[in-house]
C-alpha cells in the first residue's frame, strides 16, 4: 500500500491530530506552571535547618521517583479518585478527569525531579551569603527568597529546561488512562485509517519539533549565559 499522507492530514483525522497536539501543549505548560513552586518547596524543605522538615522533602523525593509515571497516573485515575464522595467523583468525570488525572500525576512527578535541581542550584551558592542575611536579622525562609534563590534560579535553568524536555516526552503516556493528547488522537486516527505508517510518521515529526525548540531554548541559553568555573 503506498503511502498517501493526504488521507492522515484530511480534514477531519487532521483535526483530531491537531487537537491532540495542543492537549499535548497545555499538559507541558500547565505541568510546568504548577510543579516548579511546588518543586521550589520541596527543595526548600530538604534543605531547611529542621530534620523533620528535611525527612518529609526526603519521602516526597524518594517516594515520588521511585515509582514509574504509569503508576502515578493509574493511582489519581483509578484509586484515588474512588475515595472522593459520590458527587465530587460525578463532577470530576464530567469535567474531563482524564486530563485534570494527568495533571495532577505529572505535577507530582515532574517535581520531584525538578526539587533537585532547584537543591543543586541553591547548594551551589556559597554558604556565606545565606549567613550574611541571618547575620542581618532575616529568616530562613526570607534569606532564601532574597537572596539564595534569585541567584540559584540562573543556574537552575539548564536542568529544569532538561526536565521540561522530559516532561513534554512523559505526556505521550497520558494515553494510558484516556486522555486526548496527541498519542492517544494518533491511535484513533491509525485506527480508523489503517495508515500506521502516515500517523505515527505525522505524530514522531510533531514530537520531534517541540523537542527541538525545547532544546534550542536550553542551548540559547547556555550561549547567553553560560557556567563560570569559580
Amino acid at each position: 500500500m503506498p503511502i498517501d499522507l493526504s488521507i492522515v492530514l484530511s480534514w477531519e483525522f487532521g483535526q483530531w491530530l491537531l487537537r491532540g497536539f495542543l492537549l499535548s501543549i497545555e499538559l507541558t505548560l500547565v505541568t510546568l506552571v504548577l510543579a516548579f513552586p511546588l518543586a521550589t518547596f520541596v527543595a526548600l524543605l530538604r534543605l531547611a535547618p529542621w530534620k523533620l522538615f528535611r525527612g518529609l522533602g526526603f519521602a516526597y523525593v524518594e517516594g515520588i521517583r521511585n515509582v514509574p509515571l504509569l503508576a502515578h497516573l493509574m493511582f489519581w485515575y483509578f484509586g484515588a479518585t474512588q475515595l472522593l464522595p459520590e458527587g465530587a467523583r460525578a463532577w470530576l468525570y464530567e469535567h474531563d478527569a482524564e486530563t485534570v488525572c494527568a495533571i495532577i500525576a505529572l505535577t507530582l512527578y515532574t517535581a520531584a525531579f525538578m526539587a533537585e535541581d532547584v537543591r543543586s542550584g541553591i547548594r551551589s551558592i556559597p554558604s556565606a551569603q545565606l549567613e550574611a542575611a541571618r547575620a542581618l536579622g532575616f529568616g530562613y525562609l526570607r534569606s532564601m527568597r532574597l537572596v539564595v534563590l534569585p541567584q540559584a534560579v540562573r543556574i537552575t535553568v539548564p536542568p529544569l529546561i532538561s526536565q521540561t524536555l522530559s516532561l513534554w516526552k512523559n505526556t505521550s503516556i497520558a494515553t494510558v488512562i484516556g486522555t486526548a493528547e496527541l498519542m492517544y488522537q494518533a491511535q484513533r486516527v491509525e485506527t480508523a485509517t489503517f495508515r500506521g505508517v502516515e500517523t505515527f510518521a505525522v505524530t514522531t515529526v510533531a514530537y520531534l519539533t517541540v523537542s527541538g525548540i525545547i532544546t534550542l531554548i536550553g542551548v540559547l541559553y547556555q550561549r547567553r549565559y553560560p557556567v563560570r568555573a569559580a
